[in-house]
């Protein structure tokens, strides 16, 4: 038994945990209001009764998060499909670098296809400015939250991230339990999936022995999840048009308004890329380089696994010519496919306060879609070249 007495902090909760804080959250009082909208075909108590009966984290992923997310995908998604799930092998416990377009769901849906699988799920590392509230604490913490703390001075900082790296360490090197962990700190906003250089010496503070062993014992699988219809997308550029002028600062309720957004907006079509794990042939050539050099090698490494790994659609495509006054890729939609896209994106500028500069929010909004397609042609530059230009 793995001693995580230390941890407390920051670890999810155990089952006799989950099971008082279920209970609790049974009584909150839309909770039938919840149950109505995700379960309609039972009665307004269903998740009530269900909740006062979990007696571990297992059941409550089974019974409720699984039907939840199933949920999510049948109403909000046209079509749903996964691939690379040969990439792990089911005995040996992971470290997910993923992506991050969505608050909850990347990690959710990442669990589903798990769980189809018969493949353990993870636990999954999540900013605490998530937790606005002892209810949302009650729900996230119950469902295999790690609690990444944020807003802080940098020596609490530095202490914090070398509680959190020892904790995934000592769970994959234990084989207690895979971790699913983004590329960086907060949701990919301009859409560039580039992994942070700080996370991966995060990663490595851990470390007993030398580089080499300390990344490969974590076992590393790049994961890359891709939305047709970006969740948020006119939020996250409205945030990017402000921070180009000023400090951006969060409105009170901001992230639970993307979360409920990002769970409830239309999504098109949904593709999740499970990626081959690093390799020791990929650790072992970083580890001759010096200082920096080393993780920046890591970082091309889960970064060229995530972008080869993005589905590109449509709007993509049609952002991609828009922004380049181009016909690049007129070959991959038809007329109607630009017209509907431009609508939709003037219906979401239009959402927005009027003051805030609608080209500037225009530009930024046709990035967000027209920048994987970008990140594509360099990966297939640098295969063409062999230089490095992620």
């Amino acid at each position: 038994m793995v001693d995580l007495t230390e941890f407390e902090s920051i670890s999810p909760y155990t089952d006799a945990e989950a099971a008082e804080a279920l209970s609790k959250l049974a009584e909150f009082p839309l909770l039938s209001h919840v149950s109505q909208q995700f379960f309609p075909e039972e009665s307004p108590e269903f998740l009530k009764n269900i909740l006062k009966q979990i007696k571990t984290i297992d059941e409550f992923q089974v019974l409720v998060m699984q039907k939840f997310v199933r949920w999510v995908i049948e109403h909000t998604a046209r079509n749903f499909s996964y691939d690379g799930i040969s990439n792990i092998d089911p005995q040996k416990k992971f470290l997910a670098l993923s992506n991050h377009r969505d608050i909850i769901l990347d990690p959710a849906i990442t669990q589903l296809v798990l769980y189809r699988n018969g493949i353990p799920m993870t636990e999954i590392a999540v900013g605490d400015n998530l937790i606005t509230n002892q209810t949302i604490e009650w729900l996230i913490r119950s469902n295999r939250m790690i609690k990444v703390v944020r807003g802080i001075s940098a020596r609490e900082l530095y202490l914090s991230s070398q509680l959190l790296s020892k904790y995934i360490r000592l769970n994959i090197t234990e084989q207690r339990s895979s971790i699913w962990l983004a590329q960086r700190q907060g949701r990919t906003k301009n859409g560039y999936d580039i992994t942070e250089q700080g996370l991966l010496k995060m990663l490595d503070m851990s470390g007993k022995a030398d580089f080499k062993t300390n990344f490969e014992e974590l076992n590393i699988i790049p994961m890359s999840i891709s939305y047709e219809i970006e969740p948020c997308d006119v939020l996250k550029a409205r945030e990017l048009v402000i921070s180009r002028k000023r400090k951006y600062v969060k409105a009170e309720g901001e992230d639970f308004k993307s979360i409920v957004t990002g769970i409830m907006q239309q999504k098109g079509d949904i593709h999740l890329n499970i990626g081959k794990p690093l390799t020791s042939e990929e650790i072992e050539q970083a580890s001759l380089c010096d200082k920096n050099d080393r993780y920046q090698l890591i970082r091309h490494a889960v970064d060229l696994r995530v972008i080869e790994g993005y589905k590109l659609f449509k709007n993509n495509y049609i952002a991609y010519d828009i922004a380049n006054h181009s016909f690049k890729y007129s070959h991959m939609y038809e007329k109607a496919d630009l017209e509907q896209f431009v609508t939709y994106m003037e219906h979401q500028l239009d959402t927005v306060e009027p003051e805030i500069n609608r080209e500037d929010l225009r530009r930024i909004f046709i990035d967000i879609y027209a920048n994987p397609v970008v990140t594509k042609e360099l990966l297939a530059k640098e295969k063409r070249t062999g230089s490095i230009l992620l």
